[in-house]
């Protein structure tokens, strides 16, 4: 069975993504994001599952996601926010090279303006995205290696903190 190279978790807005395509292109390898992998399967953005749908259902596509991406995927993993909520998925990425990309409220502020398209931050921003960290924060750091603040960081610098953390070298 093959494992992603890196699997980074994280809330939204930490820069997954953005440090995720970076991290590949370093390393010579694909990126692919569990979020993006629904978006296309469902023809439908996140927000509109969510709606539409409820978020028991999301979570489901998201667990099938995540199972999928881990046993097919061998470069970089970015996992949707929430994916570690669910008891399976952290039981499937103990002992993977998974590195927690955190950050505070305030940058969070700074970089999605927590006021976008963001199904579970519809109201009061701020408090629901602490109230989402205060869950979540202890999932993210059972199942990440290592933990790489991303605060008043650019993404490369972070991408270099995830290299180092891990010893990885960029080709």
């Amino acid at each position: 069975m093959s494992e992603p190279l890196i699997v980074l978790v994280g809330p939204m807005g930490s820069g997954k993504s953005t440090v995720g395509r970076l991290l590949a292109e370093r390393l010579g390898v694909d990126y692919r994001d569990t979020d993006a992998d629904i978006v296309a399967a469902q023809g439908r953005e996140i927000s509109d599952i969510f709606v539409d749908e409820g978020e028991p259902y999301f979570r489901e596509l998201e667990r099938a996601a995540v199972r999928a991406a881990l046993a097919e995927h061998e470069g970089v993993l970015s996992l949707g926010g929430g994916a570690v909520l669910d008891d399976t998925t952290r039981e499937l990425l103990a002992g993977l090279p998974v590195v927690y990309l955190s950050m505070d409220v305030e940058e969070a502020v700074r970089r999605v303006g927590l006021n976008q398209a963001r199904p579970l931050l519809a109201v009061n921003p701020r408090r629901q995205w602490r109230e989402l960290m205060d869950a979540r924060r202890p999932l993210y750091t059972e199942v990440a290696r290592f933990a790489v603040a991303t605060d008043e960081r650019t993404p490369e610098e972070v991408a270099e903190a995830v290299l180092d953390a891990l010893e990885l070298k960029d080709v």
